[in-house]
């Protein structure tokens, strides 16, 4: 049977291994970058139809056979982090603004005092790796349901603790965002848990979005504010997220 998750990523493993006429996508006057940008609405029209709202496969325990490997950042250095963390996260707060009628501003406690989803699901990193690990969170669409959505609200945007790139310009968080649709789908949560145990900090701690059908760049960590919003055109570079302002698909679904 045709494995399209493989397919999809042995075909960016390959990309980013050894071809190097990809090397200029990254470019913001790539060619080749527009060329795939060109075509990623109709690369996300056929995810959809392909997917439907189809569960990502999940696991049994006894397929975690390793930890967890950390992606992207793994151990924010900025004053309020630190201070939480070392606090035990116990003056953390989650917000949730933009087109809402409800903004919340949610405690670690209050989070993890809601209905909770547990899930054991395989992360998929465009570099190529792979690990499967239990997940525990509070689905998405709980939290976004109390902040009340209005009708024009089209995204969920994450912003993130972990500065990504520091310059005489000053401090680029991480920033990601998925539709509503993915937000609201039974698999999208906010973990903080992991594999039985707190979240640990190299893994986003004290919470993390899991949205199981796409690459794991999308999977934010560190969130502390989710925006609801219309457009995505003054987010960063307007692309939608750090990685896809800098060639990456932002509808990485696989």
């Amino acid at each position: 049977m045709f494995d399209r998750r493989k397919f999809l990523l042995g075909g960016a493993a390959l990309a980013l291994s050894g071809c190097k006429v990809f090397d200029s996508a990254t470019e913001g006057d790539s060619a080749l970058r527009k060329l795939f940008a060109s075509h990623e609405s109709l690369t996300q029209a056929a995810q959809r139809a392909l997917i439907g709202e189809k569960l990502a496969p999940e696991f049994s325990e006894a397929d975690i056979r390793q930890g967890q490997r950390p992606n992207g950042s793994v151990n924010p250095d900025g004053a309020d982090y630190r201070r939480m963390a070392e606090a035990g996260f116990r003056d953390y707060r989650l917000t949730v603004a933009g087109l809402v009628d409800a903004p919340q501003s949610l405690s670690l406690a209050e989070l993890t005092a809601l209905p909770s989803r547990t899930q054991i699901t395989r992360h998929d990193c465009v570099e190529g790796w792979s690990c499967i690990a239990k997940w525990q969170g509070v689905p998405l669409g709980t939290v976004l349901k109390m902040a009340q959505p209005k009708v024009t609200a089209r995204y969920a945007v994450f912003h993130c603790f972990d500065a990504i790139e520091r310059s005489l310009s000053g401090e680029v968080f991480y920033y990601e965002s998925i539709d509503l649709i993915d937000a609201f789908h039974p698999q999208t949560i906010l973990a903080y848990a992991m594999n039985g145990a707190p979240l640990p900090v190299a893994n986003g701690a004290p919470l993390r979005l899991r949205v199981e059908r796409q690459l794991g760049y999308k999977m934010a960590k560190y969130v502390h504010t989710i925006e609801l919003t219309d457009s995505l055109a003054s987010l960063g570079f307007g692309k939608g997220s750090y990685w896809a302002d800098r060639g990456y698909e932002w509808y990485a679904g696989i």
